[in-house]
């Protein structure tokens, strides 16, 4: 139901080319069913009482739907192949939109490996299952039924070999597939699995690197690589035993037609062109039967896909913004906690518990603690990447909920501590935040982020390129103008917070102690163990 579901959404702007591609089908195989008969006319009529003028006038009608079954058959190939790669192509817009607008909880849900896998092997394979049922929509069944029946017209005394055969090859096909559906589904998680390991692996190269553990990782790599390489030779198993049991039935039911056959021409009940015939129709009602197996061969692994692109597509997301505005936007950014807790779905503690705090205008609120604490939750739900379970979230009384994402955009900035650009040009990178900027405000950008002499430095200036994720460019500074704003930051060294307005200090997910720098040194163990394990305590004070 999932792949019948997705072909159908797909699918229904390009009815026309399907259309097109029915019409030439149906010619194609009209075609194909003609010419047996033509070439039993041909030898029965023709060569047998040596008629040379019905032989060349049969011969030229037959040369005739030869060469309008060709045309047929590249024109239907050719609309097949638009509508399937147009039908990937939309298929794959949906699915990176879907990706793009989940929420920073489903996308960790999913992982960005399979994401990535899912927006281009998983449509990939239903879109070729697409092309593969197009091209053979209507050839197969109109040859496998229209043959049977002038198989039967031909020679009703041979019909059980029709019978025999086709069921002997619908029962090793099924047999097959039953064996393929749960490798093609582990096959795509193996992928998942690999694509996962190659990405974390490309990322981390610097770690990976600096810490020599090229062995440990290529050991890695190798595992997942072992894992999909198995699979893959077992599926492999499956086909080399799959298509020489075909062909043995279709030799076998050749030669069957062959022998008995014979023996019914020699008796004098069937002629030899009519032979000829059934022989030539039965191969086409193989021919139909195979091409049914390659639609069948294809479609376990493309209903897994499916299923896992249903998955993505139908997702509901966590986090809704109001379409229109219900309130004006925030003019102070008073950001206020209250009560707020969070946990991620299945997990047996929450994250954070119980979490208060007013952050002022003007002022710099510092989030301190040990890894794992909970200081990034705290700052993700203040942007509104995760929701809260718990509590509210306001900035100047409203809560965030009642924003539209325009407002919280414009409301509210974050600057990551991993920084990442994209690759393009540096003052494209600038112009992510505003495309509408000019280049005088761009480099006024770069002054305030103390970046404008290196960039001058460059040949090209705003238009020296960036490599993927910013790696040809240094880290630079990173202070901005921010007087007036309400700051919070995240620190990891005490020195960087000590003239902060309000430092929170966090402890396995409660806000532990609050104050200046000198007041928590005396009233906060946790914070004078944190200072204890960083700098002197005496040179802190």
């Amino acid at each position: 139901m999932a792949l019948l579901k997705l072909i159908a959404h797909s699918g229904r702007q390009y009815w026309h080319y399907i259309v097109a591609v029915l019409v030439l089908q149906l010619i194609s195989a009209i075609a194909a069913l003609w010419l047996p008969s033509l070439n039993a006319q041909v030898i029965d009529r023709g060569i047998a009482t040596g008629d040379t003028g019905f032989i060349w006038r049969t011969g030229g009608i037959m040369l005739s739907v030869s060469l309008a079954q060709v045309v047929s058959a590249i024109g239907a190939v050719y609309f097949s192949a638009r509508a399937a790669m147009g039908m990937g192509r939309d298929l794959r817009r949906r699915v990176y939109r879907k990706a793009t607008s989940l929420s920073t909880m489903e996308a960790t849900r999913f992982g960005a490996a399979t994401l990535i896998t899912r927006g281009t092997n998983d449509v990939q394979q239903i879109q070729l299952l697409v092309l593969m049922g197009l091209m053979f929509l209507v050839t197969a069944p109109m040859m496998a039924i229209g043959g049977i029946a002038m198989a039967l017209n031909t020679d009703a005394g041979l019909s059980w070999l029709v019978w025999v055969a086709v069921v002997v090859l619908a029962a090793v096909v099924t047999v097959f597939v039953a064996f393929l559906l749960p490798l093609f589904r582990e096959m795509q998680e193996r992928v998942d699995q690999i694509n996962g390991v190659l990405r974390e692996q490309i990322i981390g190269i610097r770690v990976v690197r600096a810490f020599v553990r090229e062995h440990f990782e290529a050991n890695r790599y190798r595992l997942a690589n072992k894992q999909i390489t198995d699979v893959s030779v077992r599926v492999g198993a499956v086909f080399v035993l799959m298509l020489p049991m075909i062909m043995m039935v279709l030799h076998l039911s050749t030669g069957a037609v062959v022998w008995f056959g014979g023996q019914r021409a020699d008796a004098g009940t069937v002629e030899v062109g009519s032979l000829t015939a059934f022989m030539q129709y039965l191969l086409q009602i193989l021919s139909a039967v195979i091409m049914c197996v390659f639609i069948v061969m294809a479609t376990p692994r493309a209903i897994v896909c499916a299923e896992r692109l249903t998955e993505l597509l139908d997702a509901g997301s966590a986090i809704a913004y109001p379409q229109d505005q219900l309130h004006a936007p925030p003019a102070h950014g008073r950001l206020e906690f209250r009560n707020v807790t969070f946990g991620f779905p299945g997990a047996e503690l929450p994250v954070i518990k119980d979490v208060s705090f007013v952050a002022e205008p003007g002022r710099t609120t510092a989030l301190i603690g040990s890894t794992g604490a909970g200081k990034s939750t705290i700052v993700n739900l203040a942007v509104r990447l995760l929701e809260p379970q718990q509590g509210a979230i306001t900035i100047d009384g409203i809560p965030i909920s009642e924003l539209t994402r325009p407002q919280l955009a414009a409301t509210i900035s974050l600057v990551p501590q991993r920084s990442y650009l994209f690759s393009g040009t540096i003052g494209w990178n600038l112009r992510f935040g505003r495309a509408d900027a000019t280049d005088a405000e761009l480099w006024e950008a770069l002054r305030v982020a103390q970046g404008e002499d290196f960039v001058r430095e460059k040949q090209n200036g705003l238009e020296s390129r960036v490599s993927q994720g910013g790696t040809n460019i240094s880290g630079g500074q990173l202070p901005s103008l921010t007087e007036g704003a309400t700051t919070i930051i995240v620190a990891q060294r005490v020195s960087t917070i000590t003239d902060a307005d309000q430092i929170l200090v966090v402890d396995s997910g409660l806000i532990v102690a609050r104050g200046r720098h000198d007041q928590l040194l005396e009233t906060s163990a946790v914070y004078r163990e944190i200072v204890e394990s960083q700098i002197d305590t005496e040179e802190a004070a």
